[in-house]
């Protein structure tokens, strides 16, 4: 469900340190990695591909040697958002509700409803009447928390951002807020309905297909990351042409330009990474290199 709904771009103020030569970075032997180094074609110097996840127990965020010097390397950061404005993020309150008025109310049968009202109380402690025009999509992404085996959270983003606030660099997006709360009014808002209600129905299903993508996440193992992506089950493949797939051909659109004078280090949800219509097979079909680095 690759919307995290946020990712961002670091661009680097790079003086001196761009004169001096860089060290070459260590190639994985399988692709059991979520970093990735792009290079060939008309680039002069490399660029680089980091799989994100939204939600992740702050302990287990612990970024290599090799991604930070990828970082340091870069003179640009993108992530899918410019998360590091708050106008941005505030702006984006505004885009999470549904058009034309429409409510979460009408879209349930009364003891739907009083379910999914009485579990947001209950266990969310947050009553459905704060939230009766937001897009059911947005609603699911609260659940995840609760799924978290741990009490402090954080993202891969986040804390990307925070590395790149130490190097003195801006963060750039992909994708403007408006335009990710527009991907969510492309798919019905009755089958939007229908995915919350079924998550809350089946909680304890969804806590453990998470459990698994965290672990697989953690792992690296990104050929296990693409299946539990095509799993109906789990991800969204009604949808994972507008989810996923454009997404991922706009991005390579914008790269193909960026990279061509600058070096970037792309950090986005692991999910775009993979599979045929991913960012990796892309840029390779449109010649670039793109090689697994080690990342431990």
């Amino acid at each position: 469900m690759r919307s995290l709904l946020v990712c961002i771009t670091l661009i680097i103020f790079l003086s001196g340190c761009k004169a001096q030569q860089k060290p070459a970075l260590k190639i994985q032997p399988d692709n059991n990695t979520l970093l990735w180094q792009v290079s060939g074609k008309e680039l002069t110097k490399p660029s680089y591909l980091f799989g994100t996840f939204h939600l992740l127990c702050r302990d287990d965020i612990n970024f290599s040697a090799q991604l930070k010097s990828s970082l340091m390397q870069a003179d640009e950061i993108y992530m899918e958002m410019k998360m590091d404005d708050p106008a941005v993020l505030l702006g984006g309150l505004f885009y999470m509700n549904m058009k034309n008025n429409k409510t979460l109310e009408s879209l349930y049968t009364p003891v739907e409803y009083k379910k999914i009202n009485n579990y947001f109380t209950d266990t969310l402690h947050t009553p459905l009447t704060m939230l009766g025009r937001v897009k059911p999509y947005f609603l699911v992404a609260l659940l995840y928390p609760k799924m978290m085996p741990c009490k402090t959270i954080s993202g891969v983003e986040e804390e990307l951002m925070k590395l790149a606030k130490e190097d003195k660099k801006e963060i750039k997006g992909l994708e403007t807020i408006q335009f990710q709360s527009s991907v969510f009014d492309s798919i019905p808002y009755e089958w939007q309905a229908k995915e919350l209600l079924k998550n809350i129905d089946s909680s304890a299903f969804y806590k453990n297909e998470f459990d698994t993508m965290l672990l697989v996440y953690k792992q690296q193992k990104l050929d296990d990351i693409q299946k539990l992506f095509t799993k109906s089950e789990f991800g969204d493949d009604k949808y994972e042409d507008i989810l996923l797939t454009q997404r991922n051909k706009n991005w390579v659109n914008q790269l193909k330009l960026i990279m061509k004078n600058e070096s970037v280090f792309v950090a986005v949800g692991a999910g775009h990474l993979v599979g045929e219509k991913g960012l990796i097979s892309l840029l390779r079909k449109e010649g670039y290199r793109v090689d697994p680095l080690v990342n431990k």
